[in-house]
């Protein structure tokens, strides 16, 4: 496994895909399980067979979105997979089911999250799986840590780079003073 400050240099597995993973937790599993420890076990996951864990960026913690009021403990990870996308979703599926991820409501508290963010074989539109994930664009603790390891992978969809989308989702928006005074 690679250390979480080391970035992705383009290479992939041979004949495999590359898939970057966005993982989040902001439930506890157990009294010594928190979400911290959870995104860690989850790299651990990412790299058993067929899955060969590339890089993965530093766990950050973020506010959720919805009515969950746990903070989470989020990260992305490169994974070098032979499986192709819905393939992948199962496995990854299977992977949350290990660590209790019941899915019950929409944005609710979770032990495990894992969503396929972008794929090296370009975007996958099946009824139950979307890549490039639809709104990782938008999502600073999606792009904050993908930015740290893979700055340069391009987005199928806008043809900009990771570094490009984050820069313009963090940089400095203009203050609006409402109408001026003549």
């Amino acid at each position: 496994m690679t250390s979480g400050s080391k970035r992705w240099t383009g290479e992939c597995a041979e004949g495999g895909h590359l898939y970057a993973v966005g993982i989040g937790s902001n439930r506890p599993l157990a009294r010594t399980l928190g979400p911290h420890a959870i995104v860690e076990a989850a790299f651990t996951a990412l790299d058993e067979a067929p899955l060969r864990l590339i890089a993965h960026s530093p766990i950050i913690a973020t506010r959720p979105l919805g009515p969950s009021s746990r903070t989470y403990a989020n990260s992305v990870a490169l994974v070098a997979a032979p499986l192709e996308p819905l393939a992948m979703l199962a496995l990854l599926q299977t992977i949350e089911r290990r660590f209790h991820r019941r899915r019950y409501r929409r944005w609710g508290p979770r032990t495990l999250d894992l969503d396929l963010l972008l794929w090296s074989g370009g975007t996958v539109n099946e009824p139950h799986l979307t890549v490039p994930h639809p709104a990782f664009r938008a999502r600073a603790f999606v792009l904050d840590p993908l930015h740290a390891i893979a700055p340069g992978w391009r987005d199928p969809v806008t043809g900009l780079t990771i570094a490009q989308l984050h820069a313009r989702l963090t940089r400095p928006k203009p203050v609006d003073h409402g109408p001026r005074a003549l």
